[in-house]
């Protein structure tokens, strides 16, 4: 799916609807995580969506950051997924061994912006990578913890599905322990709550 889109002439907006009508392709990208009602698994786009609703959600208890920025991050963290398609997070030679993969994906569709926009979007994804800046942070956070929300409310579909381990989980969730204690203390009883039901190995 690495093709892009053919453009249509739109005057000075051609660049922008190409790159718009691009990422409808993120709604082909796959996780391995389901709807609630399992009917099927959710998309990357929707993903998104849903991580920054969660952003909007949880910003009164983020402290000193800029919102607007975590909610940008949150609709294009995964737009390299058109490219590079989407590994679970807990395959880490798999993510290993996609990033040059993104890096040239978020080059090539960021690209198809003007310039300015191509650039600044670029930077933006580069600093969620990097999760340096108190927003990158608190984005990767609640990035981290979204499946984990799906999989509390749904019977542990992916990680059963997947043969995922406590242990895993608890490791991946490291982050979110150091940069947001204050959840870390509701989350982690639900996690040992997750294995005693059989919903972590």
């Amino acid at each position: 799916m690495s093709l892009a889109v053919p453009p249509v002439d739109f005057g000075p907006f051609t660049d922008v609807i190409a790159f718009i009508m691009e990422l409808d392709k993120l709604k082909y990208v796959h996780r391995k995580t389901k709807l609630l009602n399992n009917a099927r698994h959710e998309n990357s786009a929707e993903h998104s969506w849903h991580f920054a609703i969660a952003v909007l959600g949880f910003a009164p208890y983020a402290g000193d950051v800029n919102i607007s920025r975590v909610v940008q991050m949150a609709l294009i963290h995964d737009i390299v997924e058109i490219d590079a398609g989407d590994v679970i997070v807990f395959d880490l030679a798999a993510r290993e061994a996609i990033h040059e993969q993104e890096v040239k994906a978020a080059g090539r569709i960021f690209g198809l912006l003007p310039e300015t926009q191509g650039e600044y979007f670029l930077q933006l994804w580069h600093e969620y990578e990097d999760a340096i800046t108190p927003e990158a942070r608190f984005a990767k956070t609640l990035d981290r913890i979204m499946p984990v929300f799906m999989n509390l409310h749904n019977h542990g579909q992916s990680w059963v599905e997947n043969n995922i381990r406590f242990e895993q989980v608890y490791n991946l969730l490291q982050f979110v322990a150091e940069s947001y204690p204050e959840l870390w203390q509701y989350l982690l009883p639900q996690l040992e709550a997750a294995k005693e039901k059989g919903w972590l190995s």
